[in-house]
């Protein structure tokens, strides 16, 4: 049963068609306070200590006061993406600020082989009058920006993610333009009709034409109707504002509360990886959009709950079931690869990958009981961490403008805080196996891990990190691009390097005892690997948008459009390859139905590169003779991430259980 069939079964099965109401349920909130992880007290001796440094920095003339940079979030266009803000998509609608006040409109999708487009529309737009406009507060969800004019606060605007309303409250008496002219539809309910797109409007001012005249306090807040939907019926859903959403989490469960001015209900969507665990709200009777990621069903309620299937973090293989004469092969492999470990790179990507290759490479020795091997692989691993501590030739650095520990020597945008997450969870997988027999070595590493660990995984927003920078808890999964300079929205490549950062970083909680951080970090990777499977490797090809995709792999999911690409190369390899590597023993998660990883598989065709990531991802679905074609693969062949010994041994101890 695909994911799409599951969901609509599992709708079915506890009502949630049938329009009844829900009590949210209290025990699914968090056993440990979001402040208790990584808290500011803990943090600021450690940044105090790193050398300051300010990396490429955007125009922050668009962020309030106080405020830590919002980075590598679905709405960072909006305030970093450049001199002109960037539309962003919080979904189902696209928004963007216009200089003296805003625009929207239903993006329009559109599949054709290869891409999945919806590209953002304006069809309608607000002149509030201002000249300065400012992010003023945001959440992991939500974002609010405050508009002034002539230094005096005009009112402020909210959207978030999953809501197709946009709440405006005014702070002084004025009166706001509309690009489009509304009718009354009842008492303080006007609508209007644009490109067939029906747009209601729920205000406590007065309006006349196109100008809406507001009192200080008075709300103006639009909606966006589905198809077929009586924008009627919604009003009431939409006349609260909306004034932030909270996260919370407790084992693979998210819940997101919705919070309104009034506390009342509001209008909140729901993406399709959300269905098969929804548990919150009830009520989903309301219409559907459609988007890049397939159908976003709208509901009601004060929050959105679901959970997703637990993914344990692991950094070994079992190799239990192998026999004596595979345990030698790998452990004579194993004496070459590390034999042949060349100087390590000097990047936090590359350099990364080489240490996390580093630490398979000591596991191995461990599993194998080979002494030599592991006091070799031991002793290397933890004098190439500890060069980074060290900061010699390698450094971490603090940028005090944008709020965030930055690699030296950068790479990929690192310095523009793009892929930290990807980058620095390679060295928390490396530390945490580092450190497994060696508490000296903690000692020494933990101040850096920190640091790293706080760079991706704040509890909340604090004077020197944002909250969880890069992971979006209503998407499921992380955003890849620091500053988002695009009118496609954010976007992430690699969903297995996201899965491989939360990996890592509750490796190395468990290894110092952090429990709160440890939680935090296996809700994020369940919800990463979830999202990976929903949206990368395993949709349903024959639902919308993807019966016109004609692919079965998706490279580069944007909040505006689906790529089959990378950013590197169109190889079909690596488009495949990058929802791949590195294939730490994590990777359990990418085992769905075996003949959908061999038909992806047949999707590359003669592409080349990752050869030995296609053949691990094939020993998943018992492909044929995957052992002997991984030991006649050339080095060549062998990702600077991977090695020969560490592929055999992922293939043999997966094989035999396909």
């Amino acid at each position: 049963m695909n994911r799409a069939t599951k969901a609509i079964a599992l709708l079915a099965a506890i009502g949630i068609l049938a329009g009844c109401s829900a009590t949210p349920d209290e025990t699914s909130t968090m056993t440990v306070k979001p402040g208790a992880i990584l808290p500011q007290a803990e943090l600021a001796p450690l940044v105090a200590d790193l050398q300051q440094k300010a990396a490429t920095t955007p125009s922050l003339d668009r962020l309030g006061e106080g405020l830590v940079a919002p980075t590598n979030r679905w709405y960072t266009g909006l305030v970093l993406g450049g001199e002109q803000s960037q539309p962003v998509f919080p979904l189902p609608l696209g928004f963007q600020l216009t200089g003296s006040g805003y625009g929207f409109g239903l993006p329009q999708v559109t599949s054709a082989p290869g891409a999945v487009t919806a590209p953002y529309r304006q069809q309608v737009s607000v002149d509030l009058g201002a000249d300065q406009q400012q992010v003023t507060a945001y959440d992991d969800v939500s974002v609010t920006v405050s508009n002034s004019r002539g230094g005096e606060s005009l009112g402020r605007v909210t959207i978030a993610r999953g809501s197709p309303v946009v709440s405006y409250v005014a702070d002084a008496a004025s009166d706001i333009q509309l690009s489009v002219p509304v009718e009354s539809a009842g008492d303080g309910f006007y609508v209007a009709t644009v490109d067939d797109v029906s747009f209601g409007l729920v205000t406590s001012g007065s309006v006349e034409g196109s100008t809406v005249t507001l009192a200080s306090g008075d709300t103006a807040n639009w909606f966006v109707s589905p198809d077929g939907v009586d924008a009627a019926s919604l009003a009431q859903y939409a006349a609260p504002a909306i004034t932030g959403v909270t996260t919370a989490w407790k084992g693979s469960t998210t819940t997101l509360g919705y919070e309104t001015e009034s506390g009342d209900p509001t209008l909140i969507g729901v993406l399709p990886h959300q269905l098969p665990g929804l548990a919150a709200p009830t009520r989903c009777d309301l219409g559907s959009f459609a988007t890049v990621l397939g159908e976003l069903r709208l509901c009601s309620g004060t929050s959105l709950r679901w959970s997703v299937d637990a993914v344990e973090p692991s950094s070994s293989l079992d190799l239990g079931s192998l026999s004596q004469g595979e345990k030698d092969e790998l452990r004579t492999q194993l004496g070459k690869d590390l034999a042949s470990t060349e100087n390590l790179p000097a990047d936090t990507y590359f350099g990364g990958k080489a240490l996390a290759r580093l630490a398979n490479l000591l596991e191995l020795a461990r599993a194998l009981d080979d002494g030599e091997a592991q006091a070799a692989a031991s002793k290397r691993l933890s004098t190439e961490l500890l060069e980074w501590v060290d900061c010699t030739d390698r450094c971490f650095v603090y940028d005090p403008e944008i709020g965030g520990v930055v690699g030296q020597p950068a790479s990929f945008g690192s310095d523009e805080f793009n892929d930290h997450h990807f980058h620095y969870g390679y060295f928390l997988y490396a530390a945490a196996v580092a450190v497994a027999d060696d508490d000296e070595l903690a000692a020494q590493l933990t101040p850096t891990m920190t640091l790293l660990s706080a760079d991706l995984a704040s509890g909340e927003t604090n004077e020197y990190f944002p909250a969880r920078r890069a992971f979006d808890p209503y998407s499921g999964h992380s955003w890849a691009s620091g500053f988002a300079p695009f009118a496609d929205g954010n976007n992430q490549e690699s969903s297995s390097e996201a899965v491989s950062a939360w990996n890592g970083l509750a490796l190395w909680a468990d290894a110092i005892g952090d429990r709160g951080l440890a939680e935090q970090a296996r809700w994020m990777l369940s919800a990463e690997a979830d999202s990976a499977m929903a949206y990368y490797l395993d949709f349903d090809t024959s639902t919308e948008p993807f019966s016109g995709y004609d692919r079965g792999v998706v490279g580069i999911v944007w909040d505006g459009k689906l790529d089959y690409g990378t950013w590197f190369s169109t190889d079909p390899g690596a488009i495949l390859g990058i929802q791949l590597l590195p294939m730490q023993p994590v990777a359990d998660y990418l085992a769905t139905d075996p003949k959908r990883i061999l038909a992806n598989i047949a999707e590359v065709g003669e592409g080349t590169l990752f050869p030995d990531y296609l053949l691990m991802y094939e020993a998943l679905a018992g492909g044929e003779g995957v052992l002997d074609r991984a030991r006649d693969l050339p080095a060549s062949g062998i990702d600077d991430g991977n090695s020969s010994s560490y592929l055999l041994a992922w293939i043999m101890t997966h094989a035999a259980r396909a």
